[in-house]
């Protein structure tokens, strides 16, 4: 098993996005991506992996929140740090509701670097739906 490029200074953590959570000719396509990376206090410093999930269902809290949980599930190693994501993407429900999809460890940006992260999620999900499409 490969072993984690962390410096001192830095910390893991896993940004998460949906592309898609709009109607496209009667039918929904979401595309999730989750993006595991190492990270200082102001930026992305190594991207260790990154998964991805599709869904055709509708975009409720559940499916949205079962969709990410599938991306962050297919990532090539398990995070070691919080997963991280916009308020906007989980509805804006208590992060206590967000776990119990995701595990103990999940949370909303509070950093420059987590923003970054769900920067980078949010273009590799744009990225692969436009694949798909």
């Amino acid at each position: 098993m490969r072993q984690p490029r962390w410096r001192p200074g830095e910390a893991s953590v896993v940004g998460v996005d949906i592309s898609g959570r709009h109607e496209e000719s009667g039918e929904y396509l979401m595309v999730a991506a989750a993006v595991y990376a190492s990270v200082g206090t102001t930026r992305l410093r190594n991207v260790e992996g990154m998964g991805f999930a599709v869904s055709r269902n509708a975009p409720t809290f559940e499916n949205a929140a079962s969709v990410i949980a599938d991306a962050v599930a297919e990532l090539p190693e398990p995070p070691d740090g919080p997963v991280v994501a916009e308020r906007g993407e989980f509805y804006e429900e208590p992060e206590v509701k967000v776990e119990q999809f995701l595990g103990p460890d999940f949370k909303y940006i509070e950093s420059i670097a987590e923003r970054k992260t769900v920067q980078a999620a949010h273009h590799a999900a744009y990225a692969a739906r436009k694949l798909f499409i």
